[in-house]
């Protein structure tokens, strides 16, 4: 007959454990080694000082010879691929997951028929389903490395995210690559020439099978506070009274959208289509004819922030490569503590209500 004790399913209490702890370390402060692995082998845990038998000797030297064959990668653990069961947090789809800011040299071809090799800096994200833990990320590298060696354009871009949109089994992808492409600009009346480095970005995007090419160029310029002008001109006029005009460096970010099928939109042609719009662009080399030049120039071309970003427009509209466009214009003036700062967009490819808290604070150019 079996007999069972009443208490027999209660849950110990704190005390009871520790007595029970208390017990245990009094039986193996005597038992040899030997008792011990007998009874538990995780007891010598409970003392202070004793080996822990059951823990392996891991080797401490790096094993330069060791070969991860195809049998040893299929063991590797792969937390980031898991089923569903891993995910934590909401159960939703991602719309962008990858990397930012990797970099490597990239070739890019130039209106006058050269290869340039820059730094370029690529982020590359695609779309995760709400049942999908998560991308190898290195699988996005990879597929970028197999097309960098390639004289680059869109068409090189398009072939790096069909494959990385293949190998993560993805709807949804984007890749932008960032660099800083030189152009010699001659100074306004010295003769001399030097480098202009503009801040180029090519996005390319793809949704639900539609592909878009869209180009973002930073160009700085200096922008000639009108009002500030006239009132110069007014003290002079008035009271001869010498007074300067404030004027301050400027940004403007212009992201176009490429229609798709036209002739190429040249790095050279979307810097002169700004010039073009907004002709006070920073100078590289100056001497002192040209930097009365300058004065010249901006007493001729004195503009408010909206007035930069419909000049812009004007431009950039005439262009029949160029779809929808967005310009983000900032003057960082010298006469406030804040800056002046409008946003146009033209088509839905850039249409939102909400701005990034920090966009504008992106646009201060620094080298």
């Amino acid at each position: 007959m079996n007999v069972f004790s009443r208490d027999m399913d209660r849950e110990p209490t704190r005390a009871e454990a520790e007595r029970a702890l208390a017990l245990l370390r009094d039986w193996a402060g005597s038992a040899s080694d030997t008792e011990i692995e007998t009874l538990d082998p995780a007891l010598a845990r409970l003392m202070p000082g004793r080996p822990v038998s059951d823990y392996p000797a891991l080797s401490r030297a790096y094993p330069e010879a060791f070969v991860a064959d195809d049998t040893y990668k299929a063991t590797l653990p792969d937390l980031q691929n898991g089923p569903a069961s891993l995910i934590r947090g909401a159960r939703l789809p991602i719309q962008h997951v990858g990397i930012s800011n990797f970099r490597l040299p990239i070739r890019f071809h130039t209106r006058d028929n050269r290869d340039l090799t820059l730094e370029t800096s690529v982020t590359g994200t695609v779309s995760l389903e709400a049942e999908k833990k998560g991308i190898n990320m290195s699988r996005i590298m990879r597929s970028f490395y197999a097309h960098a060696e390639r004289t680059f354009s869109f068409q090189v871009i398009e072939a790096a995210l069909a494959s990385y949109k293949t190998d993560l089994e993805t709807f949804d992808a984007r890749i932008m690559m960032r660099f800083s492409f030189p152009m010699t600009v001659r100074s306004l009346r010295s003769g001399l020439e030097g480098f202009q480095y503009y801040d180029f970005g090519l996005e390319l995007v793809d949704m639900a099978g539609t592909a878009r090419q869209i180009m973002h160029l930073d160009y700085v310029y200096s922008s000639t506070c009108p009002c500030s002008l006239e009132l110069s001109e007014h003290a002079r006029r008035e009271r001869g009274q010498l007074a300067t005009p404030h004027s301050q460096r400027s940004v403007a970010r212009i992201s176009v959208a490429l229609e798709p099928g036209g002739d190429c939109l040249w790095f050279e042609d979307l810097v002169e289509l700004c010039r073009s719009a907004v002709p006070t662009e920073t100078q590289v080399m100056v001497k002192r004819e040209d930097e009365q030049a300058f004065a010249e120039l901006n007493a001729a071309n004195p503009i408010f922030v909206e007035d930069a970003a419909r000049l812009f427009a004007e431009a950039l509209s005439t262009d029949p490569r160029i779809g929808d466009f967005r310009v983000i214009a900032s003057h960082q003036e010298s006469l406030h503590s804040h800056d002046a700062v409008s946003v146009l967009t033209e088509g839905p490819t850039f249409a939102s209500g909400s701005l990034d808290p920090k966009l504008f604070s992106t646009l201060i150019h620094a080298r």
